[in-house]
C-alpha cells in the first residue's frame, strides 16, 4: 500500500509513516475524544519512497556521492547535496503511485466541499523526530497546494528534501545511515491560519528545562514565520500545576512588535506571500486568553498521553493554528522534545562572568541557553555565503539562522542573529549542538563588525548580552547528589523574574526574598501614581514615554498591575510549591523618584533612608491608593492564577501601631492574613523590631531579618557612605545580641524566623553563628548556595558532635 489515511496509522508505524505522520495518527486515533483537533488527511508511505527511488534509479546515482562527502567541507557538501537532489527532482511519478494519489486527494477535497481542497504537503523522515535525536525542520513543507499537478510536484520535493545539506551533514554527525532513513509525506487539509495566528508551543520551558511549564510562541499569519524564526513572536508562559486544578494559569506574556506575516498568494507560481501587519495588530497579543489556556490544556494532554505511551516523561515540540474562517484552534504536528529530555538533571553547570571587570554591551537580544562563549565576529548575508572561510570558534553573526546553517552552526562558539524567537528551529539547533545563542537583537549584523573580539553571554537571565572583549568566565560543575544533606533550610534571595526558573534548578527550600522594587524598576519602570494620574505628569515626553510603555494594556492600571503580577508569578512558579517571600515594595523617595513621572509626585527628603520608606507609605494617603494596586497584584498571582506558595512580608515596619494600620489597609484591598492561607511576615531590621518582638509576633506569622538596615541602624551609620564603611559589619556584637535575642523571642512565641540579608553569603562564620543560634531558614544569594551547603553541614556536624 503506497497510502494510507492518517486516521488508519499510529506510532507503531514510524518506519512505514515517519515520526510526524505517525504522531498524528496516533492523536486523531486516542486524542480526539478529548476534543483535540487535527486537519484530516493522508500518507504517502516510506514504501512509496522506496518505490520512486527504484522507479527512477536513484539509489544508485546517490550511494557513491554520499559516501564521499566530507561535511566539515561546506562548499563540497553544497555541491554534492544539489547533485543528489537534482537526480530526484527530475525523476517521474510511477503510475500506481499517481493514481492513489489523486484518489485520496479526490476524497479529502469531497469532506471538505471543495473540488481542488488546498493541502499541506509535509516531509516526515522516518528517523525525524524520534525521542533520541532532533531531525526537525529538516525536510521540506509546501503550502496551499492545489490541484493534482502542484500535489505532484511537490511531492518529488519532498523527497529531494531528504538530502538536504543539513539533512546529510546532520545524519553523519549523528552517526544515521542515509541508506536506512526513508520518507512519508503528510497531505494535509490546510488551517487557515493565514487570516488568523499560528506558531509552536513546547511543553517544558525551552531555557531552563522546567518541566511545570508551558511556552508558547506566536503571530499572525501561517506559523513559518515563528518556526523558521523570521519574526520575534508574542511569548506565553502558562503554568501546569495550577491549569491541572483549573486556575487561570498564565504566567506571563510578552508582547512583540509583529511586523509582517505570511499568507495566501494569488500567484500560482509563489503560493503563499509575506505581507505588512498593521499598526494596530501590531500591538495586540496574537492569542487570546481563551486560546492560551485551551491550548495549553490540549498540550498536556499529548504530553501526558505521550508519557505513559514510551512509559517516560515526554515532553513535546507541538505546531498549531487557527483556522480565521472558524476560529477553531487546530493540532497540525507533536514531535517529541529532544534535548532537555536527555540531559541529566543531577549534574549543574553554572556560568558566571567574573566580577570587577569593565563590561560594555554592544548588542542584546533573546538568551538560548545559558551559556557564555568568547571568539571573533565572522558576518554572513546568507546561506550562500558559507564556505571553507569560516574557523571553528568565530561567532557567527547573520539577520537569520535555519537549519539550513547547521553545517557551520556546530562550528561557531556563538550564534547572533537579528530575528527569531526562543523556539524557532534555529534556537532548537542550536540548544542540541550546546552552542550559545541570541537571537532577536533587531540591529546585531549592524552594531557587530568580522573580526571583532567580543563576549557572549545568556547566563544572565532571558536576555542575552554580547559584551565588547575576550572577557572571563567561570564555568563550576556540580553533582547534585554528591552534595551533604543539611537541617537548615536555605532558601534564595532573588531579584530577577528572568532568572528564576534557571535558579529553582539549585537545591533550595524557596525563595526568602524576592524584591517587588526590582520588578517595579525593571519592568514596569513608571510610578505607580504617574499610572494613576497620567495628566498630572508635567513633561511631555515622560507622558509619551509612558504611552508607549502600556501600548497593549486595557489601561495605565491594568498595566500595572499586571506588569506586576507576572514578574512575581514567574518568581512563584519557578519554586512552587515552596514558599515565596514577596516583599512589599521599599523605594526610598529618591528611588521612586528616578521612575518614569515619578519626580511629579515625590518630596525631597534630605535622608530618604530613614525617611518616607516602606510600611509608612502604606498607609499614608499620599500613597495607600498605590499601595493598593499592589495588593491587587498578590491577590491576583495567589487566587487567579492560584499560586499560593507566595506569602507577603512588610518592609521598614518602625511600630507595632503601623503595622496593624498596613494590615488594615491590606485587608481594605482584599488581603487578609489567615484567609485563604495568606501569610504575612514581617522584616526585622529596625532595632524596635527586636525591642517589641513579643508584640509584632501577635500579628504576624514570621520575621525575616534585614541584617543590612539592622547593621545600619544599630551602629548607627549610612551603609552607603564609604567614609564610615570600615565600622560597618554585620558580625559586630551589638548586632549579634539582637538577633540572639530576636531569634529566641520569635521561637518562644512560635513564630518563624529567617534571614535574608547579604551577611550570611558573604561570611560563613556569621552562616555559622546564625545556625548554632537556631534560626529557622537563611536566604542566601544564588551563587553561595552551593558553598554554604558545605559550610552549614559541617556546623552541623560540629554541634551534633557536641
Amino acid at each position: 500500500m503506497l497510502t494510507k489515511w492518517l486516521k488508519e496509522t499510529n506510532i507503531d508505524e514510524v518506519n512505514l509513516v515517519g515520526g510526524k505522520n505517525a504522531s498524528l495518527g496516533e492523536m486523531i486515533q486516542h486524542l480526539s475524544a478529548l476534543g483535540i483537533k487535527i486537519p484530516n488527511g493522508f500518507v504517502l508511505t516510506a514504501t512509496a519512497y522506496d518505490e520512486y527511488m527504484k522507479h527512477n534509479g536513484c539509489y544508485e546515482k546517490i550511494n557513491s556521492i554520499i559516501q564521499e562527502i566530507d561535511i566539515d567541507n561546506n562548499e563540497q557538501l553544497k555541491v554534492k547535496g544539489n547533485q543528489i537532489r537534482s537526480y530526484i527532482q527530475d525523476g517521474s511519478l510511477p503510475d500506481n503511485m499517481k493514481h492513489e494519489l489523486l484518489e485520496k486527494y479526490k476524497q479529502l477535497s469531497e469532506e471538505y466541499n471543495d473540488e481542488n481542497v488546498d493541502v499541506a504537503v509535509r516531509s516526515s523522515g522516518t528517523a525525524e523526530d524520534m525521542p533520541d535525536a532532533s531531525f526537525a525542520g529538516q525536510q521540506d513543507t509546501y503550502l496551499n497546494v492545489r490541484g493534482e499537478e502542484e500535489l505532484f510536484q511537490c511531492v518529488k520535493l519532498c523527497f529531494a528534501s531528504l538530502f538536504n545539506d543539513r539533512a546529510i551533514s546532520y545524519r553523519k554527525l549523528m552517526k544515521y545511515d542515509s541508506h536506512n532513513v526513508k520518507l512519508s509525506i503528510c497531505i494535509q487539509k490546510m488551517v487557515r491560519s493565514d487570516l488568523s495566528s499560528a506558531g509552536v508551543a513546547f511543553s517544558l520551558d525551552v531555557n531552563s528545562g522546567c518541566k511545570d511549564l508551558i511556552v508558547i510562541n506566536g503571530a499572525y499569519g501561517l506559523g513559518e514565520m515563528v518556526v523558521s524564526g523570521q519574526i520575534k513572536p508574542d511569548e506565553f508562559l502558562v503554568f501546569k500545576p495550577t491549569l491541572e486544578q483549573n486556575y487561570f494559569s498564565i504566567i506571563d506574556k510578552t508582547l512583540s512588535p509583529k511586523t509582517q506575516k505570511i499568507v495566501y498568494s494569488d500567484d500560482p507560481k509563489e503560493k503563499t506571500k509575506i505581507v505588512d501587519v498593521d499598526k494596530y495588530n501590531q500591538n495586540r497579543f496574537c492569542l487570546n486568553d481563551v486560546k492560551i489556556l485551551q491550548l495549553s490544556k490540549w498540550v498536556m494532554d499529548i504530553e501526558k498521553y505521550y508519557s505513559q505511551k514510551y512509559n517516560k516523561w515526554c515532553p513535546m515540540d507541538i505546531e498549531w493554528g487557527i483556522d480565521g474562517l472558524t476560529d477553531e484552534l487546530f493540532i497540525l504536528q507533536a514531535r517529541p522534545e529532544t534535548i532537555h529530555s536527555r540531559k541529566t538533571t543531577t549534574e549543574l553547570v553554572e556560568y558566571k562572568m567574573v566580577q570587577q571587570q569593565k563590561k560594555e554591551i554592544v548588542v542584546s537580544g533573546i538568551a538560548i541557553g545559558d551559556a557564555i562563549s568568547t571568539g571573533k565576529v565572522h558576518k554572513m548575508a546568507s546561506i550562500e555565503d558559507i564556505s571553507n572561510d569560516f574557523h571553528e570558534g568565530d561567532i557567527l553573526v547573520t539577520e537569520i539562522t535555519d537549519p539550513d546553517w547547521e553545517p557551520i552552526m556546530k562550528k561557531a562558539s556563538a550564534i547572533i542573529t537579528n530575528k527569531g524567537g526562543r523556539t524557532c528551529h534555529a534556537a532548537i539547533v542550536a540548544r542540541e549542538l550546546g552552542v550559545t545563542a541570541i537571537v532577536g537583537t533587531v540591529n546585531g549584523t549592524e552594531l557587530l563588525e568580522d573580526g571583532m573580539e567580543l563576549t557572549v553571554s545568556c547566563a544572565e537571565g532571558d536576555v542575552g548580552y554580547v559584551y565588547k572583549g575576550l572577557l572571563e568566565f567561570k564555568t563550576m560543575k556540580t553533582n547534585i547528589d554528591d552534595l551533604p544533606k543539611i537541617k537548615t533550610k536555605l532558601m534564595m534571595n532573588v531579584a530577577s523574574p528572568n532568572e528564576a526558573f534557571k535558579f529553582a534548578r539549585i537545591p533550595n527550600s524557596g525563595v526568602g526574598l524576592a524584591r517587588e522594587e526590582f520588578i517595579i524598576n525593571n519592568y514596569i519602570q513608571a510610578h505607580p501614581l504617574a499610572l494613576m494620574n497620567f495628566h498630572m505628569i508635567k513633561d511631555k515626553s515622560v507622558q509619551k514615554k509612558i504611552k508607549d510603555l502600556i501600548y497593549g494594556y486595557d489601561t495605565p492600571i491594568d498595566y500595572f498591575v499586571k506588569k506586576l503580577s507576572y514578574g512575581i508569578a514567574r518568581i512563584a512558579a519557578a519554586f512552587y510549591p515552596n514558599n515565596v517571600i514577596v516583599r512589599f515594595s521599599d523605594f526610598k523617595s529618591n528611588e521612586y523618584a528616578n521612575l518614569l513621572g515619578g519626580r511629579d509626585f515625590e518630596p525631597h527628603e534630605e535622608n530618604p533612608m530613614i525617611g518616607w520608606r516602606g510600611a509608612s507609605r502604606y498607609y499614608s494617603e499620599s500613597y495607600k491608593e498605590a499601595f493598593g494596586l499592589e495588593c491587587q497584584a498578590i491577590k491576583y498571582v495567589r487566587e487567579v492564577m492560584g499560586l499560593k506558595n507566595i506569602i507577603v512580608m512588610i518592609p521598614f515596619c518602625r511600630t507595632v501601631s503601623e503595622c496593624e494600620k498596613v494590615l488594615a489597609v491590606m485587608k481594605e484591598n482584599g488581603l487578609e492574613r489567615g484567609i485563604n492561607g495568606l501569610k504575612v511576615y514581617l522584616m526585622c531590621e529596625i532595632p524596635s523590631n527586636v525591642i517589641l518582638a513579643e508584640q509584632f509576633c501577635k500579628l504576624i506569622d514570621g520575621y525575616s531579618i534585614g541584617s543590612n538596615d539592622l547593621t545600619q541602624l544599630t551602629l548607627g551609620l549610612d551603609r552607603d557612605s564609604e567614609l564610615v564603611a570600615g565600622i560597618y559589619d554585620e558580625r559586630n556584637e551589638a548586632v549579634k545580641s539582637l538577633l540572639r535575642q530576636v531569634i529566641k523571642v520569635c521561637h518562644d512565641n512560635h513564630t518563624k524566623i529567617g534571614i535574608c540579608g547579604q551577611g550570611p553569603s558573604d561570611y560563613p562564620d556569621f552562616a555559622e553563628f546564625l545556625v548554632r543560634e537556631g534560626i529557622d531558614t537563611i536566604s542566601l544569594t544564588p551563587d553561595s548556595v552551593i558553598k554554604n551547603i558545605k559550610v552549614i553541614a559541617n556546623i552541623e556536624k560540629s554541634l551534633g558532635a557536641k
